[in-house]
């Protein structure tokens, strides 16, 4: 007898992965269409023509998501509206739709090889995105705090701290680009969770109905030590993702 994982919500079926595969045809057509015809605009003006391609794009796909398949998202807490180091939760790609939906200016640290992506990467480098090479470990950490020492861009500067996708209510380690950026930018850290991942999972095509939310919490302060910088981040995300966890899956009850 199979059990059913306690971190996910019920896949809904057949009917649930058709409409979950035409929201995926959907956003790579619209991708496509969207690149090629704001390309023009990008060379003249590349990151604000970028910032306004991407959000634009992010304005169509949330509405076809709820129209499709019945998922709708909520962003709660102050949303940074001036410079800022955002450490979010990262379950999906629909964490970055929103992030980049309400953000005026964002941008992000990426892995490298996601450059070359066709479309998404030429539009990262226009963004401001700052990538590393996952691999390098403490040669990434180091070439990332070049980049966003030396490039000066404004606006609202997003790393996910596990590095990587993680799956609502699993563990990963946490790591210490964060908090080398914490030192070295002597810059605040605004905290985001979120429990996209549980409508949205990762190599998944079904896309579940309910409610998605990026929560924007309180800030950690500028001059702590790396420990306890570290400690507050991983803390106060982790426990405010499970709560968003827990809330998706009564709200399916």
């Amino acid at each position: 007898m199979s059990r059913q994982d306690p971190t996910r919500l019920p896949s809904g079926g057949a009917l649930a992965w058709l409409r979950g595969l035409a929201l995926i045809v959907f956003m790579y057509a619209l991708m496509a269409a969207m690149g090629l015809l704001c390309a023009p605009a990008v060379l003249i003006a590349p990151r604000r023509a970028a910032i306004w391609s991407c959000r634009s794009y992010c304005r169509i796909v949330l509405p076809a998501a709820r129209l499709l398949c019945g998922l709708r998202w909520e962003v709660r807490g102050e949303v940074p509206k001036g410079e800022a180091l955002i450490a979010c939760k990262h379950q999906s790609f629909l964490d970055i739709i929103i992030l980049v939906r309400v953000l005026p200016a964002p941008r992000f640290v990426m892995k490298r090889s996601l450059l070359w992506a066709p479309v998404l990467g030429w539009y990262a480098r226009n963004l401001g995105c700052v990538a590393v090479d996952r691999g390098a470990k403490g040669a990434a950490v180091r070439h990332m705090l070049k980049e966003t020492s030396a490039d000066g861009t404004p606006g609202q500067l997003i790393i996910y701290p596990q590095g990587t996708r993680v799956q609502p209510g699993a563990k990963a380690p946490y790591k210490v680009g964060v908090a080398a950026l914490y030192e070295t930018l002597e810059t605040p850290i605004t905290l985001a969770a979120t429990n996209a991942g549980v409508f949205w999972g990762r190599a998944e095509i079904a896309r579940r109905p309910g409610l998605a939310v990026v929560e924007f919490l309180d800030e950690v302060p500028p001059g702590l030590s790396r420990a306890e910088a570290m400690a507050k981040v991983e803390g106060e995300i982790e426990a405010a993702s499970d709560r968003l966890l827990a809330e998706a899956r009564g709200a399916a009850l």
